[in-house]
Formats: structure tokens, C-alpha cells, sequence
């Protein structure tokens, strides 16, 4: 019998002129239609006039060459529903006692100090199998928010029946609320005070156009907003200053998440002082982003005793693959069987020190055991072909998510052991599925895996 929804499909493969001997199968899609939904150069041409109104110099067509592909990534709504599923889920339980208490156990001090507010957008990452989404990981300070927002609203499908999950316009609305909410949950908004983005050397970093974007967005809602470096910023007089203006609110996208640098003392100071809203914070990182965490994520009896309901244990037994940490006492045992494990530091950061079982080296193994590390049972990532010759390219799928409500849902394409923009026609993409009326909701999942 064929549903509804692979009519749907079939209508789109016919269209698109993909020859397709299933046609429910959203793996031939993205095995076979080369239609290019969005056109990478005229988006980075829109970022460089960008940063030249404020003051920056636009050379993203050099430097940024592989940020965008030009390709979609094809996602069944089920497996869309299921990753914000997940996300409840995955929410539901960071709010526990049980979990808390384990999280914070093993944080810095600083991360026991509660701001006021959940900690700013997160980012879930997952790779889709044949039996559903699986989660990668967690993130706090997720890159590629606004930019996959503006790559939503640039993109153009080969056919009517597909489109963005979520509108990209919508989602940069709601960032623009979450990060007041933030600010307003710690401490007073004070028009009065400016907002400062903060990283190191901010303008060296890869993803600098974004900070760009978030100065938009808050200028456009009456803030005044500033990009800057943490040794601009000094604690006097019981605020945060920058130069001779008080900021309110820092947007955090440093690396340091328990802010120990010496250079991060004067934030440190006026943010445990209450002085100044930050997000994300420290709290928020040893929540979510600890790799350690995994462990308990997909330990069934600590869920059960987590005080979650059957249906979120379920889910999240379903999405979390195995994570253990790496011990003196399982150390033989995971190298024995290390083809089967993926190897990541527990504070780290963007993949850094990241090892494939079947790559990891001798060197690499002592190196571990210097240090804490997860293994994480291995999930091979779906592809997504190009129609050039060699090697398809990895998909990781993440999801931008806030107290659990999904904001956006955007793709990375890459080579390689881990995510990157270093792959030619890799990058950010848009990840498209069918719209309505067609709504696949009785498509199984393993016809949509891939």
C-alpha cells in the first residue's frame, strides 16, 4: 500500500528528475538530486556587505570558502519530530535533582552559582540512522544560529512540497527575545547599559560575521551593542565597563565556560557579583555541555530513578547512544574494542582531540589517559552526495533549541573524522522536508534513513 506521503515523495522525485527505484526514500534524494537550493556566493556576499555597513572588511569569498553549501540536507518530519522530541526529553531531565546533583558535582565552583536563567540557546547534535536520530552531543554556545536563519530564508527548493522545518525569519525573531529574556532573568534590563559580544580576538575568529549578526539583531531592538575582546572589559564601582560604558548584559562566546583565565577576572568578578548578566554561563555549561553527562543520558536505571516519565525514558533511550568514561579500570577493554568507539575529551570543545576508534593511535591512546574522556558508542553519520567525483560527504544534523522549544534545525556537511569547514562543497546546510498538505506521518523511519 502506498501512503500518502510517498505519493508526496514520488511527485517530488518526478519533478526533480532523480531516477529513483524507491520512491519513498528520502536516502535517494539526498544520494541523487544535485538541485542546488540556495547559492552560497550571493549569501556570503550579503555577509560581506554586512560587515562592511559596520565597519568591518568583507573577504568571506576568500577566507569563508566552505561555510555554506549550496546543497540541502533531505529530513523525514518524523525524524525532525523525533529530534525535538529528544530535546524535551533531554530538557525535562537536565532540570532534575538526580542529574543536577551529579553534573554539578563535578564542575568548577563557579558553575554552582545559579544566575537566574537557563543558560542562552543550545545546540543538540544528532546523526540519523536507520532506527531514528541519535545524539552526538551538547552544546552551550552553539555556532551558526543567525547564519543558518539567514541560509533558511535564502533557500529555494527544486519543488513546492519541500521547504524549511522552521522559518528562519521566525527563529532570528525569537533569538532576538531569548537574548533579552536572558538578561531580564539575572538582573534588571537597563537601556541605559550596552550589551557586549565577547570572545578572544574577536575578529580572528572563524565565525566573527555572526557576531556581526547578533549586533544587528540587537541594535535593531533599541540596545546598543559592542564586539569585543574580555581585556577590554574592567569591574569598577560594582559594574562592567567597557571604556567609559556600563554593560548590562554579555553575550558569552568564549571557550574558557568556567571563565578561570586571568584575563576573564573582571567578568568573573562583576558576573558572580551579580553585576552583570552573562549567557551562556557556567551553570549552563556543566548542565549541558560536559561530555561526562552523556553517561547518565543514556544510563537506563539513572533515568528511571531521575523521577522522568516512562515516555522520556523511552526517548532517550532511544536517542543517547552508550557513553561511558574512560577508567584505569575499562581502559584494556575499550582499546580491545575501540573500533566500535568514538573518543572525546569531557570539557572540550568543536570536536578538538576528537578520536574514531579505527583511527586512534598509540600516541593518541597515552594521551587520554592524561586526561577525563568519555567513549561514546560509535554512530556512523548519514551521507549526502554532491554529484562530483570522489568521496560522499558526512552529515551531522543540529539542532537550535531553547527551554526545550526547537528554534531551527540546520545541517553540517563535512570529510573527515569530525564536523569542519574545511571541505569543499561542505559547510552549513539547509535542511529541507516535505511541507504541507503532504505531511509524512506515516512514513516508516528506516525508508527515510541516510
Amino acid at each position: 500500500m502506498i501512503t500518502a506521503a510517498q505519493k508526496a515523495m514520488q511527485r517530488v522525485l518526478e519533478r526533480c528528475g532523480v531516477p529513483c527505484a524507491s520512491p519513498s526514500s528520502a536516502k535517494n534524494l539526498n544520494r541523487c538530486c544535485f538541485c542546488l537550493a540556495v547559492d552560497p556566493a550571493e549569501v556570503r556576499a550579503n555577509l560581506n556587505r554586512l560587515l562592511d555597513a559596520h565597519g568591518g572588511a568583507g573577504q568571506l569569498n576568500e577566507s569563508h570558502a566552505n561555510l555554506f553549501s549550496a546543497l540541502p540536507v533531505f529530513v523525514p518530519e518524523s525524524m525532525i519530530k523525533r529530534m525535538a522530541e529528544a530535546v524535551r526529553a533531554l530538557t525535562a531531565v537536565a532540570t532534575t535533582e538526580p542529574y543536577q546533583r551529579v553534573a554539578l558535582g563535578r564542575a568548577p565552583d563557579i558553575a554552582r552559582y545559579d544566575p537566574g536563567s537557563p543558560g542562552g540557546v543550545l545546540g543538540f547534535d544528532f546523526h540519523l540512522t536507520a532506527t531514528g536520530p541519535k545524539l552526538i552531543e551538547i552544546n552551550t554556545n552553539p555556532g551558526g544560529l543567525l547564519l543558518n536563519a539567514m541560509l533558511a530564508q535564502a533557500q529555494q527548493p527544486c519543488v513546492p512540497e519541500l521547504g524549511v522545518a522552521f522559518d528562519g525569519a521566525a527563529a532570528e525573531r525569537r533569538t532576538s527575545e531569548i537574548l533579552i529574556e536572558e538578561w531580564s532573568a539575572q538582573i534588571a534590563v537597563d537601556g541605559d547599559a550596552i550589551v557586549a559580544i565577547v570572545d578572544e580576538a574577536p575578529e580572528e575568529q572563524f565565525l566573527h560575521a555572526e557576531f556581526v549578526l547578533f549586533q544587528r539583531l540587537l541594535e535593531a531592538q533599541g540596545y546598543r551593542a559592542v564586539i569585543c575582546d574580555p581585556a577590554t572589559l574592567h569591574y569598577a564601582e560594582g559594574a562592567l565597563w567597557f571604556g567609559t560604558q556600563r554593560v548590562g548584559f554579555v553575550y558569552n562566546r568564549l571557550t574558557d565556560f568556567s571563565l578561570a583565565g586571568a584575563q576573564l577576572a573582571p567578568l568573573r568578578e562583576a558576573y558572580v557579583a551579580g553585576a552583570v548578566a552573562l549567557s551562556p554561563h557556567p551553570r549552563a555549561h556543566a548542565i549541558w555541555a560536559d561530555k561526562r553527562n552523556l553517561c547518565q543520558l543514556s544510563d537506563r536505571d539513572f533515568l528511571a530513578n531521575s523521577g522522568l516519565s516512562r515516555v522520556e525514558q523511552d526517548v532517550l533511550a532511544e536517542a543517547v547512544p552508550l557513553t561511558v568514561t574512560v577508567t584505569a579500570d575499562n581502559r584494556d577493554a575499550l582499546w580491545r574494542e575501540r573500533r566500535g568507539w568514538f573518543f572525546k575529551p569531557a570539557a572540550g570543545f568543536g570536536s578538538r582531540a576528537s578520536y574514531r576508534g579505527d583511527k586512534l593511535t598509540h600516541k593518541a591512546w597515552a594521551a587520554i589517559a592524561e586526561q577525563a574522556f568519555v567513549a561514546q558508542a560509535l554512530v556512523p553519520p548519514s551521507e549526502r552526495h554532491t554529484g562530483m567525483d570522489g568521496r560522499p560527504l558526512k552529515v551531522d544534523v543540529r539542532c537550535y533549541a531553547y527551554r526545550g522549544e526547537a528554534l531551527l534545525f540546520a545541517a553540517r556537511l563535512y570529510q573527515g573524522q569530525t564536523t569542519n569547514f574545511r571541505t569543499p562543497d561542505g559547510g552549513f546546510a539547509p535542511v529541507l522536508t516535505l511541507l504541507a498538505p503532504y505531511q509524512p506521518a506515516l512514513m516508516p523511519v528506516s525508508g527515510w534513513a541516510d
